[in-house]
């Protein structure tokens, strides 16, 4: 495991409102920016405020204390369909965000959002690091491998000059013991970050987000692949073929043995899913904001 913790770089910055110890999650939803409202697809709550909005409730990290943010595709949601402890965990979570284009389509058209706009994780975590400098704000990468890690880490200092990266570290590939746990605790609290990037990939990602808010004490953000993309170690697909939904399909075609059972039995699990919910006398459970 490589681990890289750095001091904290100004006595100015503002702090997390508490100690993480004496804060306690409580089971009712917090309020998180002004978003349009929810619905619920294959069992999973999905919020829709827009990616601005989004980005504005990370970089609102540095006063609100620990908290999860999902970002929600068709993939995380056909685990969830299987996977009542997942659905649940997801649930659970402060802000979930549609990264897939067929629930930012959903939601338009639900008439919760008057665009088709998805909350990629690679343009979330990008953006949050842009604007966040201004504000202080303090991040802490955790996951992927160590040469991902070094190189992102390295990326970022070039992309954003004064970001202010206070720890990263590449986990092992397996479940933490109970010592490596709690050294891990130690360190992120030591390095006192606003938010927490974690990539290492669904569930796994989505599993540490629910089980570790509140031990943290930080914003805990599940970015999946950002990480590889950001570092510049995966390309993208081109914006064309983001803006028509069609990312999933440039991804398969790069890395079909990897990504052909998430994407094409994903896929399909996910509009089931879809259809029984449509079909289904409460429908999508739609909430609007007021």
């Amino acid at each position: 495991m490589v681990a890289r913790v750095l001091a904290r770089s100004s006595a100015t910055n503002p702090s997390p409102a508490a100690d993480p110890a004496d804060r306690e999650h409580t089971p009712e939803r917090r309020e998180i920016g002004q978003l349009a409202g929810s619905f619920v697809a294959c069992g999973v709550r999905i919020d829709i405020g827009g990616f601005d909005t989004s980005v504005e409730a990370i970089l609102d990290a540095p006063r609100t204390g620990g908290r999860a943010v999902h970002l929600c595709n068709a993939y995380t949601l056909s685990l969830a369909r299987k996977d009542s402890a997942y659905a649940e965990a997801l649930n659970q979570g402060d802000l979930n965000l549609p990264d897939g284009k067929p629930l930012a389509m959903l939601a338009k058209r639900l008439r919760l959002f008057p665009t088709s706009e998805r909350v990629c994780g690679p343009d979330l975590m990008a953006a949050t690091l842009d604007r966040g400098r201004n504000l202080g704000l303090r991040h802490y990468l955790y996951g992927s491998t160590p040469e991902t890690i070094e190189k992102l880490v390295a990326r970022l200092d070039q992309l954003y000059p004064g970001v202010e990266i206070v720890g990263a570290e590449s986990p092992p590939f397996r479940p933490l013991n109970p010592t490596e746990r709690e050294a891990m605790i130690e360190r992120v609290r030591a390095a006192n970050p606003h938010v927490v990037w974690v990539g290492l990939g669904t569930p796994k990602q989505d599993q540490f987000v629910a089980e570790f808010r509140d031990e943290l004490g930080a914003t805990l953000v599940a970015v999946g692949a950002a990480f590889d993309f950001l570092a510049g170690l995966k390309p993208r697909a081109p914006r064309l073929l983001q803006r028509l939904g069609l990312e999933w399909a440039f991804r398969l075609a790069s890395e079909p043995r990897r990504l052909w059972r998430r994407y094409l039995i994903g896929n399909a699990s996910f509009l089931r899913g879809l259809l029984q919910d449509w079909r289904s006398g409460s429908g999508f459970q739609v909430t609007r904001t007021d």
